[in-house]
């Protein structure tokens, strides 16, 4: 077993199909199920059941997951400790986020940029995607993790990930039956939404108008889970971006696809200015974060996105 058979298993848990795991992993799809293959040659046992649908780690798989996320882990912080004895540094860091970004851990990416740099002063803001933007380019933050492709043109942006947004209804909802719903089935439905300093919202709102959706948004929230325990309670519908929908808290909700073609993508970024200060220490953050992009980079190449919306890094 070695740290690279470690992230591929990792990976296949988490995603449970080969595709992504794959691009995740910043190797071949033929890349990746070789090293499960030889994986499981090594410890004598299926790790993976394979399905048309899905992947899903057997019992023998999610007893080494434990271990395996433990050695990944343990190699970060030995990096991590090696950077620290070689690279000193001291001064303040201003991040941002909006909540609960999902496809990017932000507190573990702060830690981790604590284990290397313990002289380093974070100080850490929670906002909406659009008030994030706008602080990073008045200089009030250093960079911030937002979830808007907006007034993004005079900061420097990296894409982390991208996914799509889907509908979320009650179980007794008239549209609970469907597997996918057309856009004017929304026509004249009570909504669910965030506040408009949210990158989602002016995101919906968009697509609403763009399909001629006349949607009235009853209850505004500037919370996750207030919006699923609103939704649970039948106040309304939401359209949310894809990892929202497989929180834990949204069990009991069910998840209706819209149109494949002109679905919209929930892009999360991380920006910052594109001239920082000589004493900013984002560029240390982002270096963090370069297993991310390189991810997305992957993926993108091999599904084919538009170029505007390819990784930028501007």
């Amino acid at each position: 077993m070695d740290l690279r058979q470690m992230e591929h298993l990792v990976a296949l848990a988490d995603e449970q199909q080969f595709t992504r795991a794959a691009a995740i992993s910043g190797v071949s799809q033929s890349g990746l199920s070789a090293s499960i293959k030889a994986l499981e040659e090594e410890l004598g046992t299926s790790l993976f059941t394979r399905t048309t649908r899905r992947v899903e780690p057997t019992d023998a798989g999610m007893a080494l997951l434990p271990y395996a996320r433990s050695m990944l882990e343990q190699a970060a912080a030995g990096r991590d400790a090696v950077v620290r004895s070689t690279r000193e540094l001291a001064g303040s860091l201003r991040v941002g986020a909006e909540q609960c970004l999902g496809v990017v851990d932000v507190p573990a990416v702060l830690e981790r940029f604590h284990r290397r740099y313990p002289l380093v002063d974070i100080h850490f803001a929670q906002a909406g995607s659009h008030e994030l933007v706008g602080q990073v380019r008045a200089g009030e933050l250093d960079l911030a993790f937002v979830a808007t492709t907006e007034h993004v043109a005079t900061v420097a942006r990296t894409v982390i990930d991208r996914r799509p947004i889907v509908l979320l209804v009650p179980p007794e909802h008239r549209l609970a039956g469907s597997s996918r719903v057309d856009w004017g089935q929304l026509d004249g439905e009570d909504f669910i939404d965030f506040q408009d300093s949210w990158g989602v919202r002016s995101l919906n709102d968009a697509a609403c108008h763009a399909h001629g959706v006349r949607r009235r948004v009853r209850c505004t929230v500037n919370d996750i889970h207030t919006l699923l325990d609103l939704a649970h309670r039948g106040l309304g519908i939401a359209l949310v971006p894809q990892h929202i929908a497989a929180k834990p808290q949204a069990a009991g909700l069910v998840t209706v696809r819209l149109p494949q073609d002109t679905t919209p993508e929930w892009i999360v970024s991380v920006v910052s200015s594109p001239t920082p200060a000589a004493a900013s220490l984002a560029p240390q953050l982002l270096e963090l974060l370069e297993p991310c992009a390189a991810d997305v980079a992957a993926s993108a190449a091999a599904t084919g996105p538009a170029a505007d919306e390819r990784l930028v890094r501007a």
